[in-house]
């Protein structure tokens, strides 16, 4: 099941239910490897990566998740969050052994939001930059709305970058490490750290 949040002459977002995982997970690894391999490295399939992300986000249900598509139907960007029961695995937590419980906070009145697959097709021929902002800001709302909250992700670090220019104040949990061919950072932020994007942003979903 598919709900329209966002459509525009050039492409739309649906909140997506029962999504083809295996679609969403080709696409995530090839962006990530279109955007940060060498120019002369070959471009293979990854099946072990995209098995990896499968996995992740059938256990991850719930979850809410943002795909955008052109008007041949084809994505060109997604984004998911959910809700941490404070019991499954996480992704920080596989790969750079941080419990947010531990790290962040310990207080049991805090809620967890993670945020992951996000990938934009730069080639799509749409200004990727409000595509980015549509998909962050539907990402963090749900945070916005939970008062005790904090935002989890493991972030590229040229993403992390655009993302505390854009006004999110995010804090590092740990070292960098290489993680689906970029720098990968481990960072958190404050429900207080998502308000100025959010604020600013409010009317970015407007449909056109």
């Amino acid at each position: 099941m598919e709900v329209n949040v966002f459509h525009c002459t050039g492409y739309i977002i649906n909140e997506v239910k029962d999504a083809d995982i295996r679609k969403l997970a080709e696409f995530v690894v090839a962006e990530n490897q279109r955007h940060h391999c060498a120019a002369d490295e070959p471009f293979v399939s990854e099946e072990d990566s995209i098995n990896s992300v499968c996995n992740e986000e059938m256990a991850f249900s719930p979850s809410y998740l943002y795909i955008a598509k052109n008007n041949s139907g084809k994505i060109i960007g997604s984004i998911r969050v959910f809700k941490w029961d404070k019991k499954q695995q996480l992704p920080i937590e596989k790969i750079f052994g941080i419990n947010p419980m531990t790290a962040i906070h310990d207080e049991p009145k805090y809620n967890y939001w993670h945020i992951g697959r996000f990938a934009i097709d730069s080639f799509s021929g749409i200004s990727t930059l409000m595509l980015f902002k549509q998909l962050v800001f539907l990402s963090i709302k749900p945070i916005i709305e939970d008062t005790d909250s904090y935002m989890i992700a493991e972030m590229d670090s040229k993403l992390l970058r655009t993302l505390n220019a854009l006004g999110i104040e995010t804090i590092q949990l740990g070292e960098s490490v290489q993680y689906l061919h970029s720098e990968t950072i481990p960072v958190c932020a404050k429900r207080e750290g998502l308000l100025y994007f959010y604020n600013k942003y409010k009317d970015i979903l407007k449909n056109k």
